[in-house]
């Protein structure tokens, strides 16, 4: 009799400290930190993580927004988040210091992610097959009333009619070493200082569509490019590198849970071009909330229910 009434009173301990604990005895909770850049394709990717994981037994916090390139990697190296979005291109020039450019998608990621490996301890996971790539953007009937439909034929004309053009930029982009710096000279023009014109990412195209510029800097998957009859520059010189993103952690997190590797994929397989640009849209042209729009997408994709 006192035996069992020990055994039944070590019983109830055992499940006192495991509702105490907030998880069943021998589980463990799975947490991760989601953080992100500033602008919207950022927010769409980290808000898809965020559900994702969720829906595969993850508890997520919601960093999103944080600032800019350098803030975010800044994070996730101090241990403020555990995973945002990078760009390979990104990587590849203003993290790796890198000079040569690499334009093929599956090159470039695999450097990227062998050397923040073994240089700074950050594992890259599957990288979207989608490319946003920067650009140049004019309005469509103002390029071919000028007839310029490449970046040499743009040099060409702002050689010609320098106060002619005014310019478009965000800070991150005016100052980056794969930015309008280098760009200027890979191409030999060169806007005048008061020309140019810097604003935040969101409101570049409508100051492009409502002619507050001739041309302005793009985020290649926008879909205001679509939306207000923008068009892309050819970049005839290939100065851009590719920019595919990948969610980047720290090794021992990749550690910790193997499982985002397969999960990632996962979401690699259904996130195409196409895909994002609608989603980018879907925010900036519809007015639809990140959340809505990024559940809409991985119900459709048949990734969460």
């Amino acid at each position: 009799m006192r035996l069992t009434k020990g055994i039944f009173m070590l019983t109830a301990l055992i499940a006192i400290g495991a509702l105490l604990c907030g998880t069943p005895a021998g589980a463990q909770e799975k947490k991760l930190v989601i953080g992100s850049k500033n602008f919207t394709e950022q927010r769409i990717l980290s808000e898809i993580m965020i559900q994702l994981l969720s829906s595969r037994g993850f508890k997520c916090e919601d960093k999103t927004g944080l600032g800019g390139t350098l803030v975010a990697r800044t994070a996730l190296e101090n241990s403020q988040i555990d995973m945002y979005m990078e760009y390979t291109g990104t990587a590849l020039v203003a993290m790796l210091k890198e000079e040569k450019i690499i334009t093929d998608p599956v090159a470039c990621y695999d450097f990227v992610k062998k050397a923040d490996l073994e240089r700074n301890g950050l594992a890259w996971l599957p990288y979207m097959p989608f490319n946003n790539t920067y650009c140049l953007m004019m309005r469509k009937d103002d390029a071919a009333k000028k007839n310029i439909k490449s970046l040499s034929d743009l040099s060409a004309y702002v050689r010609g009619n320098p106060q002619a053009v005014r310019f478009g930029t965000n800070e991150e982009f005016y100052a980056r070493p794969d930015g309008y710096k280098p760009l200027q000279e890979k191409y030999d023009f060169k806007f005048p200082a008061d020309k140019i014109i810097k604003m935040t990412p969101g409101l570049l195209y409508k100051a492009l569509k409502d002619g507050e510029v001739e041309v302005a800097m793009g985020f290649a998957t926008d879909g205001r490019i679509k939306g207000f009859d923008l068009v892309v520059l050819q970049d005839d010189k290939s100065y851009f590198p590719v920019y595919n993103p990948a969610p980047v952690v720290k090794k021992e997190i990749a550690a910790k849970y193997p499982e985002l590797e397969r999960i990632v994929k996962e979401l690699a397989a259904k996130l195409d071009t196409h895909t994002m640009t609608d989603l980018n849209f879907a925010v900036d042209g519809e007015h639809r909330s990140v959340g809505d729009v990024s559940k809409g997408f991985l119900q459709k994709a048949g990734l969460i229910k």
